[in-house]
């Protein structure tokens, strides 16, 4: 049940210059986003929150992604709370590119079960456009980070714990082809008029890339990958580095989990290597850059593969571990491929319905050529 109205808010103070969305354009808070906030937390939060005024809550900017906008709405601190009730909240709404009602149900469900096992932030309300979620005092990890020995471990543990987790979802590994069947039938369709896109798209097209989707179902066909519960877009966007922890050992948090589901093991860990090739955070054209060179070397992968067995299977003996580890190097280099091969058709589709400025047909054209790299090696 919604509270009482809000009484109307006061001018709001001159925004600060903030965050800026991937396409370096400065985000601000408008008069109406703070009076949606002030409601939402009015609503949907206990104790002190409910009988705030608006002058005594403020919201910033956290950042604008290809996903969601984030704001931090917290108290002021003339404002006085009990030991139970948070300070500060995130407030998440969905943005640019928007799931499905399915999909978003099914994420909201996620969320809460993975806050209840301490796997994600806790939930504190959800609505149609988005949800309020705990806010950690944290920054994402940038690129470079992915190769640090000990954050690396961390990661593999982390997601082995993910892969642990019992999910009420279909168990069945759909997801992967299913949704990249969707997005070859879409992408049949389309077509550029501006020339420069044209071009990039025959050069896309040249690829023959239902023909070789083909054959990559057919090679993962082959490829033995158990299936878990994965995550499914480890990079170093959707893992935070806390500012305060419980231990040394515990620093990290997965977050962003729109495109979890039951899938092969061999891809979410096979997707996390390519993301240490990719740097998002490049402030010029094409505001990306490719460094195919910093895909994990054997050695990194084994370091990586041996943390996640002695998270996921702490049991086996030094010569199954080994087994196994040379197993995964087989089975996630493979799997790697599919990365390539799906964020590339996504990124098709983005330059044809994305608002966002990015170059989306240079990163799709980017994948691909990496996964025929990665396959004159491992098919």
């Amino acid at each position: 049940m919604s509270a009482q109205p809000a009484p109307p808010a006061p001018p709001a103070p001159p925004a600060s210059p903030g965050p800026v969305s991937p396409g370096g354009r400065r985000l601000e808070i408008s008069l109406e986003l703070q009076q949606r906030a002030y409601t939402l937390c009015r609503e949907y939060l206990r104790g002190v929150w409910r009988i705030i005024q608006p002058q005594q809550m403020r919201v910033a900017v956290v950042s604008g992604g290809l996903s969601n906008l984030l704001y931090k709405c917290s108290l002021v601190n003339s404002v006085e709370t009990q030991s139970t009730e948070p300070r500060q909240v995130l407030l998440r709404i969905y943005g640019a590119i928007l799931q499905g009602v399915d999909s978003l149900v099914q994420e909201s469900v996620m969320f809460a079960i993975l806050a209840e096992r301490s796997l994600g932030p806790r939930l504190y309300g959800v609505f149609p456009q988005g949800r309020l979620e705990e806010y950690i005092p944290s920054r994402r990890l940038v690129t470079s980070e992915l190769s640090d020995p000990e954050i690396s471990r961390e990661i593999a543990e982390k997601i082995a714990r993910f892969h642990g987790m019992e999910m009420p979802f279909n168990k069945e590994p759909l997801w992967l082809f299913s949704t990249m069947d969707k997005y070859m039938s879409q992408i049949s369709s389309l077509s550029f008029t501006q020339d420069h896109l044209e071009e990039k798209f025959n050069q896309l097209k040249s690829f023959h890339l239902e023909e070789e989707m083909k054959n990559l179902r057919r090679l993962l066909e082959s490829t033995p990958s158990p299936v878990v519960f994965c995550h499914n877009d480890v990079q170093e966007g959707n893992i935070l580095l806390l500012s305060t922890q419980s231990s040394p050992t515990d620093r990290l948090m997965l977050i962003d989990f729109e495109y979890s589901s039951y899938n092969y093991r061999g891809f979410d860990l096979g997707n996390h290597f390519c993301e240490w090739a990719y740097n998002y955070h490049h402030d010029e054209w094409p505001f990306y850059k490719a460094q195919l060179e910093d895909y994990p070397t054997r050695e990194q992968q084994l370091h990586f593969f041996r943390s996640y067995l002695a998270e996921s299977c702490p049991a086996l003996s030094e010569e199954e571990c080994l087994v196994q580890t040379e197993a995964m190097v087989l089975e996630v280099n493979r799997f790697a491929l599919a990365s390539h091969f799906f964020w590339g058709l996504w990124s098709i589709l983005q330059a044809k319905i994305s608002t966002i400025e990015f170059g989306y047909l240079e990163y799709a054209i980017s994948r691909f050529e990496a996964y025929f790299q990665q396959k004159r090696l491992w098919s």
